[in-house]
């Protein structure tokens, strides 16, 4: 498996993305291939256009000329490292080949003004295989809003991912937000256990819909604790901390506490350089908790620490960059958007 498929998927419904054009859905709808779920197929389920498919599918074109292809906005904007086109299901009805590309701009534009830009090539047009995840690299370093996925000639895909890394616009951003979000650039670099759950599905949007929307360890039977550790979107001020329990009944955490460093000054490694946000404190099953934080220096990167194992559904980390923070997000803007 590629290394980019372990980064955010910029297109999921989750972060926002949706379809703003598709020039035919005859036998399913565009929508299907953002939804973050895996496909499902049921054999033998017909509706009045067909069999029904978990993905975006389109009529045969019978020798008309052209292609199909559908135009996606991005939920969360970035650096795309990686695209996953997932013919999952779909096996005497895949296009032979795909291609995508990519374009950025600002405000929302409609369908029209889209199908009328200046396009960037991302993969070129490329087979694919039915039934599989197709899996292909970009070489950009710039940040795309948009993303053109175009089959030709015609048939059905189920997913599209778009794997990346999420660069906000500065200009969009309240002076306090939540710096430990996933759709603001904050990431997970480390953790002592994912048996049952992910950690950065603390980071998405939105409520967990379910125990499995969280992150979960195994059950401990020594006297350690679990941790994850996140990197915030941009060095800050923490205010407050929102650790959500929710849907953890029986296997919440008794107890969790918070630490911050500094890494532009010391070593996520080096426990010396670290200051406590909050101290380990009890939690309560399927709840949210809301702590207002002591005041600190800023930090680059928060340790959660859960005692002595468990699931947590969210952690919200809401504070406010510091000079030098703001002016690195403002880099970094500008870094992925000169003009290639």
């Amino acid at each position: 498996m590629e290394e980019f498929t372990s980064l955010p998927d910029l297109a999921s419904r989750t972060f926002g993305g949706g379809i703003v054009h598709a020039n035919d859905e005859f036998f399913a709808a565009a929508d299907h291939l953002l939804a973050p779920d895996p496909p499902v197929f049921s054999p033998r389920t017909f509706d009045h256009r067909g069999q029904v498919y978990d993905g975006w599918e389109t009529r045969r074109r019978r020798g008309e000329p052209g292609h199909d292809h559908v135009i996606v906005r991005l939920g969360a904007p970035g650096v795309i490292r990686g695209v996953d086109v997932d013919t999952s299901f779909f096996t005497g009805n895949y296009p032979p080949h795909a291609a995508v590309d990519g374009l950025v701009v600002t405000g929302y534009p409609d369908a029209a003004a889209l199908r009328a830009a200046t396009w960037t090539p991302l993969v070129p047009r490329s087979p694919l295989s039915g039934d599989s995840r197709n899996l292909f690299t970009v070489d950009s370093p710039h940040r795309f809003t948009h993303v053109r996925l175009s089959i030709f000639p015609d048939g059905g895909v189920a997913r599209l991912r778009v794997h990346g890394e999420v660069v906000p616009d500065p200009d969009l951003l309240p002076a306090v937000f939540d710096v430990a979000a996933a759709e603001h650039g904050a990431r997970i670099t480390g953790c002592s256990d994912m048996f049952y759950g992910h950690p950065q599905n603390m980071l998405m949007p939105g409520l967990a819909g379910c125990m499995g929307d969280g992150w979960e360890t195994s059950r401990r039977r020594d006297d350690g604790n679990d941790w994850v550790l996140v990197k915030l979107a941009a060095p800050a001020v923490i205010d407050l901390a929102d650790l959500d329990t929710r849907h953890f009944k029986g296997n919440a955490p008794g107890r969790a506490g918070l630490r911050g460093v500094d890494a532009r000054t010391g070593s996520p490694d080096d426990p010396a350089g670290w200051v406590t946000l909050l101290p380990p404190t009890p939690l309560t099953a399927d709840t949210p908790h809301r702590f207002p934080l002591a005041s600190t220096p800023a930090v680059t990167h928060v340790r959660l620490d859960i005692y002595p194992d468990g699931g947590m559904a969210r952690l919200r980390l809401h504070g406010r960059p510091d000079e030098a923070g703001a002016a690195a997000l403002r880099a970094r803007f500008a870094e992925v958007s000169r003009p290639g």
